[in-house]
């Protein structure tokens, strides 16, 4: 009976991992749009608000300010709430802060609603990858590929959605309010999957997972990620890579509405990049996976996002889809990527959990300087050329601290032995 059952269970399980997939991309596609719904309405937003370009560009870097500051604080929210409550209350405060800006009506306020929204996005980007990785040891480039990519395509939803939106409701504040809605049905539908989870759980199960993680606690919590060199140095990566998002997302339409472009046609570009980032954030960790050495994928991400940046400096107007296609396959693989690559660093899931926490908030500290330094170029020298060669620049940079990123550091990095060190 026991033969005959096996097929049954590989089914239940890999419908169950469907489930989970599915969700995790519900949850991915609302992690951007609060941020891409923003820049193809920027004029519009800027003429009722008064904004200047510097201020402006807050509403892109706010929110990236509280999703690096935030994720410091996801490892007292798992303490106090669990990881499946703090990503709950992630998903909470985008959907109120999205239908705050139903009555913004000043760029104070919104960029009141930037924050919450970032605060909520630094809940979820901190603690689902941790989940991730516990629920699927052997498949974490997969589940973090689905993840990123969802993120990609969000953003892809909001800029090309959003313009729409402003029309067909007949105001920038409806088309800002709406992504409020998918937020709100990620948040039943992650309730529900948890619910039934833990129906399905035993006693046993409980007791077996509660001791194993009264056995792991003492360690994880001695662990002083902070203080390590190979924890600055990947934030320091992925914050300098993912300027190059912050700053595309803030003024690749403006930087095509100066060239000529209408607002639907620069926005149709953003969509365009983003849709080449989904693609990208999904194949390269997958390509990657029977690799131990993910350092030839970063280097190859990083190297697309160059040619694509460059592009846009030097010939903007010859072959815009090509410069766009490029730099966005470049962030959305490079992104995913380094993510898994901070994964691989621990085998225990905890360690590998507040290493990405801290990866992710040093990095979008620094990936939110990216849009002011570049508006605040546009603001002195009337275009965002400067700005394109500054973060090619950075990206070289990045491609020489690849190097760094050896498999036979991942063990050694804290010191650690045994399972909370990957034995590579």
């Amino acid at each position: 009976m026991h033969v005959s059952s096996d097929p049954e269970n590989a089914r239940t399980a890999d419908a169950s991992a469907l489930v989970w997939y599915a969700i995790i991309v519900a949850i991915g596609l609302n992690l951007r749009p609060l941020l891409t719904s923003i820049s193809p309405l920027m004029t519009t937003i800027r003429d009722a608000t008064g904004l200047s370009f510097y201020g402006a560009s807050l509403l892109t870097s706010l929110p990236v300010v509280a999703m690096g500051l935030g994720a410091f604080g996801t490892g007292m929210l798992a303490r106090r709430l669990g990881e499946t409550r703090g990503v709950a209350l992630g998903l909470t405060a985008i959907a109120a802060a999205c239908g705050a800006r139903a009555f913004a009506a000043t760029g104070g306020a919104l960029m009141l609603t930037a924050t919450a929204a970032g605060a909520g996005v630094a809940a979820i980007q901190a603690l689902l990858p941790a989940v991730m990785k516990q629920r699927f040891a052997q498949r974490v480039p997969l589940a973090m590929g689905l993840f990123s990519a969802s993120i990609m395509g969000g953003g892809g939803l909001g800029a090309s959605l959003s313009p729409l939106a402003a029309r067909l409701g007949g105001s920038w504040h409806i088309a800002l309010a709406v992504w409020a809605v998918p937020a709100l049905l990620a948040l039943a539908l992650w309730i529900w999957l948890n619910y039934r989870e833990s129906g399905r759980e035993n006693g046993s199960a409980r007791t077996t997972a509660n001791t194993r993680a009264a056995q792991g606690q003492a360690h994880h919590a001695a662990v002083p990620v902070w203080r390590k060199r190979r924890a600055w140095t990947l934030g320091l990566h992925f914050g300098l890579v993912n300027g190059g998002y912050t700053s595309l997302v803030a003024w690749l339409p403006a930087y095509y509405q100066q060239h000529g472009a209408s607002v639907a046609a620069s926005g149709s570009l953003l969509a365009a990049m983003t849709v080449f980032q989904a693609a990208c954030a999904l194949l390269l960790p997958l390509a990657a996976a029977r690799f131990t050495d993910r350092r030839p994928w970063l280097i190859a991400g990083l190297c697309l996002q160059w040619i694509g940046v460059v592009g846009l400096a030097a010939w903007p107007e010859a072959a815009p889809l090509l410069w766009v296609a490029a730099a966005g396959a470049g962030l959305g693989g490079t992104f995913s990527v380094t993510l898994v690559t901070a994964l691989d660093h621990s085998g225990d899931h905890r360690i590998a959990a507040r290493l990405v926490a801290f990866v992710q908030g040093l990095g979008f500290v620094i990936a939110a300087l990216a849009p002011v330094v570049a508006g605040r170029v546009r603001d002195l020298t009337g275009g965002f050329t400067a700005a394109w060669v500054m973060l090619a620049v950075s990206i070289s940079a990045m491609i020489a601290l690849t190097l760094a990123f050896s498999p036979r550091s991942y063990g050694r990095w804290l010191g650690l032995h045994g399972s909370a060190a990957l034995d590579v």
